[in-house]
């Protein structure tokens, strides 16, 4: 391969480095932003459905459970107003309203009891022994003795485990009494345990303390609950939605729901990868997704500039190769107008010296000069300077008929004195290189109407190629006309050598502008292409057949015209 000078090197270098910086802007610029944009507003809408789900949840969860409090809260109010201490015996009608209430309700109420204004219970109805129960001191009863109806906080109490109480403010006859109610904590905590989302997401009460109400086993901390609390309180019917950190870092999503009924407040908590994990998992994708086609980008960047500019370099390299042969092919054609020039300048020299030669030989026939001794010798030497001068007159005749061959004038020819002709002008180089030129011409050869320069030209390029192959090693060149039996109206004209063949692989490529197989200067590529289209013009065509060390064989099919070579026929004879 031709070397690359310097200067285009560095060219080549320059102009890969902007188009891969231009292909990487390009391409980069829109995908990162396409991609932000788009990660930005999945993201955004994602967390917004997430968050509008677990809304959804929490406060259908809450309400719930605001029904079921209130549900049971308007039960005991209603049972108040129906005790009257004078015609009701306080044990009878407790009895009797527990069992109504657990057939409607199952154990969802414990217990009934009514505490006069002292604290003393002094009817009761359930599974503890809590009839004279002091309640006085109660933070249960103080609030309820100031309230209409009073839900208390979960706490242990006499009992010892943890439940809350219903109590309603009932007067009779005067007189201010509390009923009371224990709700089945276990039933009540179930109730809030069947929130469950995901694999962490759990739900539990707490109050305005942050004191947990429900036995949910969330392994909180006082840091996680005072992160939970408003310093302002909560406002009902509100979601507040936080992020936050327990003391060993890990984040979760809390969200809390205030109960319209009662000052506690619902909370939902899930770790904040397990409550995002589908969005984790489509930003993984999308990242695995961009840094594949930030590779691509990449590879494209580099690769496709490379192959650019070995394009391009081959490109230059052709068209320099193509300028070098256009250069030779131009002193050819200057060359051969000088050739011209030159023969026609020695063509009249010699042509006086021809009839000089004759004046001479006329001379020598006077009686003065018939008696001289060396007569025969001038007469020897005359004659062979007539031949000679002849023979140069025929050269430089030839040279001028070659010389004028861009002349595409149409004439009939006929084309086996046509190849005689170049025979003839070719026999001397076919001689210096050991090349025998065999003609096998068929004297039936009709005439055809074509240029006879272009002819010319044809055969000649084909034969001085077929010596050129031969390199000096010598071989045989034969040229065959005739009337084509597979083609009608066609003559064949086949020249074939027994030189060194056309690889398999350059036969394709033959007869294709500036392919050559000869080194630099020594070839334009050209011939064959120009021959092809010469016979393409004529309407005829041209084939190869070749086979490496054996030889090469091209055949030129040239139609011609039945009626006029008929009638050169008849010019002939007559």
């Amino acid at each position: 391969m031709e070397q690359i000078p310097e200067d285009r090197k560095i060219f080549y270098q320059v102009l890969t480095r902007k188009i891969t910086t231009l292909i990487i802007i390009v391409s980069f610029f829109p995908m990162v932003l396409t991609t932000g944009v788009l990660f930005y507003r999945f993201n955004l809408t994602y967390t917004d459905k997430i968050q509008a789900h677990i809304s959804e949840l929490i406060q259908k969860h809450t309400q719930n459970i605001d029904t079921f409090l209130a549900e049971k809260l308007g039960n005991i109010r209603y049972l108040a107003t129906l005790f009257d201490d004078e015609n009701d015996d306080p044990h009878t009608f407790l009895q009797e309203n527990l069992n109504l209430l657990k057939e409607e309700y199952g154990d969802v109420f414990t217990d009934l009891g009514i505490v006069n204004e002292e604290g003393i219970q002094f009817a009761y109805q359930g599974p503890f022994n809590l009839e004279n129960a002091n309640y006085s001191g109660a933070k249960w009863f103080l609030e309820a003795k100031e309230k209409p109806y009073y839900i208390s906080d979960v706490f242990a109490g006499l009992r010892g485990h943890p439940h809350f109480i219903i109590a309603v403010k009932v007067i009779s006859n005067g007189s201010d009494y509390i009923l009371r109610s224990t709700i089945n904590f276990t039933a009540f905590n179930s109730l809030v345990e069947s929130i469950h989302i995901g694999k962490t997401g759990i739900a539990f009460i707490i109050n305005g303390q942050g004191e947990l109400q429900t036995k949910t086993d969330t392994g909180l901390h006082s840091s996680i609950i005072s992160q939970i609390l408003e310093p302002g309180g909560f406002d009902k019917n509100t979601t507040v939605f936080k992020k936050i950190r327990d003391d060993s870092g890990r984040k979760y999503l809390c969200v809390t729901a205030m109960f319209n009924n009662i000052d506690w407040l619902m909370v939902f908590r899930q770790d904040i990868n397990d409550a995002f994990h589908e969005l984790r998992k489509t930003q993984v994708l999308t990242l695995a997704i961009f840094l594949l086609g930030c590779v691509a980008i990449v590879f494209v960047a580099f690769a496709l500039p490379r192959k650019i500019i070995r394009l391009l370099s081959s490109s230059d390299q052709k068209s320099e190769a193509m300028n070098k042969q256009v250069v030779e092919s131009g002193k050819l054609a200057t060359i051969g107008e000088l050739a011209a020039g030159i023969a026609h300048e020695i063509n009249n020299p010699v042509a006086i010296m021809v009839e000089e030669a004759g004046w001479i030989g006329d001379l020598l026939e006077e009686e003065e000069l018939k008696e001289c001794d060396n007569l025969v010798e001038f007469k020897r030497a005359l004659a062979q300077i007539n031949t000679q001068g002849k023979r140069c007159k025929e050269i430089t005749h030839k040279l001028l008929s070659f010389a004028r061959k861009t002349d595409s004038t149409v004439n009939d020819v006929q084309i086996n004195d046509a190849i005689h002709e170049i025979v003839l002008l070719t026999a001397q180089m076919a001689k210096y290189n050991k090349v025998k030129i065999e003609t096998r011409l068929n004297e039936g050869i009709p005439y055809i109407r074509i240029s006879p320069s272009e002819l010319q030209q044809v055969i000649l390029n084909l034969i001085n190629n077929a010596i050129d192959a031969m390199e000096k090693n010598g071989g045989l060149i034969i040229i065959e006309t005739k009337v084509s039996r597979i083609e009608k109206n066609h003559i064949v004209i086949t020249i074939e050598d027994n030189g060194p063949g056309i690889p398999k692989d350059n036969l394709a490529r033959i007869f294709d502008p500036f392919f050559t197989t000869k080194a630099v200067g020594k070839g334009t590529g050209l011939g064959l292409s120009i021959c092809y289209g010469i016979i393409e013009k004529m309407g005829g065509k041209i084939d190869v057949h070749s086979q490496v060390d054996v030889g090469t064989k091209f055949r030129i099919w040239i139609p011609f015209q039945e009626m006029l070579s008929q009638e050169m026929d008849k010019q002939t004879n007559e």
